[in-house]
């Protein structure tokens, strides 16, 4: 199988900035200051994890359908608030980037309703990296999904993303992170079972090849109401702006 780079240097070329001033953001000043080679993860139709959808997986709270993205905030995305459609690998190093830089802003806004977010938890670098990380913990986030703390798992996993790519995600991490995120008594019980079982396992592998299928070949994307937000014009007000533009 061809090695694929990751987009390692996506990120860093974006320079994000923020408000008139364009002051950069958080502990990626002296990574933005470089303009970088744009790299995207291009994806093979053979990537691992994505041969077929199981079919037999049992859908996650908040997933759209097999192979769909989770909805992390059904409950409150108000009417006429853009879709906002993340894609992810959990052991991709400029998604990591980019939740340092954005993640609270889209959890807020999230929160607030103002958009509606769809998470896609990609897998790919399990095939580059030699590993079955990234699926394992997008099954982990999946099972959070059905106990309402998906965005809340999906942060502490990329708090604690390890510093070298490829050293991945042990099962004993994936279990530590639920307490970290608030699960705890019976719901931290049922999310145990949950990992235990994979029982969302085969949904993380359908969620790959489905993202495959609609022209996802790097990570992250954003797309806004189905068009891409380009990465290097990203900002915290372009993106602010972007989501008003949207609002119906």
């Amino acid at each position: 199988m061809t090695s694929r780079p990751d987009a390692s240097a996506k990120l860093k070329a974006a320079a994000p900035k923020q408000g008139p001033n364009r002051i950069l953001i958080g502990g990626i000043v002296a990574a933005v200051a470089i303009i970088g080679i744009v790299l995207a993860v291009i994806l093979g139709s053979s990537s691992s994890g994505s041969s077929g959808a199981s079919g037999s997986s049992a859908l996650p709270q908040g997933a759209t359908g097999t192979g769909g993205g989770i909805v992390a905030n059904a409950s409150t995305a108000k009417a006429g608030a853009p879709t906002l459609d993340l894609y992810e690998d959990f052991q991709c190093p400029v998604c990591g980037k980019l939740e340092q830089v954005f993640g609270q802003q889209i959890s807020s806004m999230a929160k607030a309703g103002d958009i509606k977010l769809v998470v896609h938890m990609m897998s790919f670098l399990d095939a580059k990296l030699g590993n079955d990380s990234s699926v394992r913990a997008a099954a982990a986030a999946a099972c959070a999904a059905d106990q309402g703390k998906f965005l809340d798992y999906h942060g502490v996993v990329y708090a604690n993303q390890p510093a070298q790519e490829g050293a991945g995600y042990t099962d004993a991490d994936l279990m530590g992170f639920a307490s970290k995120a608030g699960l705890s008594g019976s719901a931290l019980t049922t999310w145990t079972k949950c990992f235990d079982a994979k029982a969302h396992l085969g949904y993380a592998k359908d969620v790959e090849t489905a993202a495959e299928k609609a022209g996802v070949f790097s990570t992250p994307t954003l797309k806004l109401n189905g068009k891409d937000l380009p990465l290097q014009q990203l900002s915290q007000q372009y993106l602010t702006d972007q989501v008003k533009a949207a609002t119906k």
